[in-house]
């Protein structure tokens, strides 16, 4: 069996440590701040996320940029140079062109290398929801899987990778489109806070509205508690937008009510963080559906 390589981008927002465990390459996507572009690197090397949501707060905005199929080339080049095979799991390509660079990439590059298994996924995911199949997928090659396995495993399993979002402001959703200017604007005025989960075409999809960031916070947790599958054998992850706090109220919920028994939190990184704004929450775990 050919040894591979698992690849990803930083829109896992995984911490160091699971991609240092899992044995992954995360590219890092570029963002801009201030007119100064950055890369989202997991170890916070170019900016503390800390510092980034801080100056969403004071008003200043950000934009991304995908990664190019020129770029794409050059790391999966670089593998199968030495021999290696390549599984990239993508960004969803709901919500980015970032999949479908890698896509062509692949395309390219098996022709050079007829020899060599070249796969893109699309993870039709975001956030610790598109990690999450990642780290899945790494204990999958752990376990001495093959390319096509592990491949077919993602296959099988990202449309039960569920995603569960409240934001805290709903500006930032209108400005990536999300919602109208109109339910922005009357949905602060009335301090609602929009339930939102990623659908199977890997969209940004609002479900529900919460009068308060307590109500909407608990409705991340019952949608979880209707649709897990043995959630006290699963690993759960949550991410969030700089609230820490909140977050970790969430993860208490999950494990006393629950019985889930493992649950990595982390920062939702620049590139999501630019389009969810501070103050966001997501709990991702496997379900029935999405």
């Amino acid at each position: 069996m050919s040894d591979y390589v698992l690849i990803s981008d930083s829109t896992t927002d995984l911490t160091t440590d699971l991609i240092k465990e899992c044995d992954l390459e995360i590219i890092p996507l570029l963002y801009t701040l201030k007119g100064k572009d950055y890369y989202d690197y997991a170890d916070e090397r170019e900016m503390k996320f800390h510092d980034f949501y801080e100056i969403l707060r004071g008003g200043d905005l950000s934009t991304t940029s995908l990664i190019n199929t020129g770029r794409f080339i050059e790391i999966f080049e670089a593998h199968l140079k030495q021999g290696k095979d390549v599984l990239y799991i993508g960004f969803s390509s709901g919500l980015s062109g970032t999949y479908n660079a890698s896509r062509m990439a692949a395309d390219e590059l098996s022709e050079k290398y007829p020899d060599r298994k070249i796969y893109a996924i699309d993870s039709l995911a975001a956030s610790m929801g598109e990690g999450l199949l990642v780290y899945l997928a790494a204990k999958e090659k752990e376990k001495g899987k093959s390319i096509d396995e592990v491949r077919d495993f993602v296959l099988d399993n990202r449309l039960n990778l569920c995603h569960w979002f409240t934001v805290d402001d709903l500006f930032h959703l209108y400005k990536g489109g999300r919602v109208s200017k109109t339910a922005a604007t009357v949905g602060s005025m009335l301090n609602i806070k929009p339930v939102l989960h990623v659908d199977d075409e890997g969209h940004l999809i609002p479900i529900s509205k919460a009068r308060g960031r307590k109500m909407s916070v608990s409705g991340l947790f019952k949608n979880m508690k209707k649709t897990a599958v043995n959630p006290e054998n699963q690993v759960v992850f949550i991410s969030h937008g700089d609230c820490l706090e909140e977050a970790e109220i969430l993860k208490e919920m999950v494990i006393e009510k629950l019985g889930v028994k493992k649950v990595y939190m982390n920062y939702i990184g620049p590139v999501i963080g630019t389009h969810s704004g501070p103050g966001t929450i997501a709990l991702f775990y496997l379900g029935e559906h999405r």
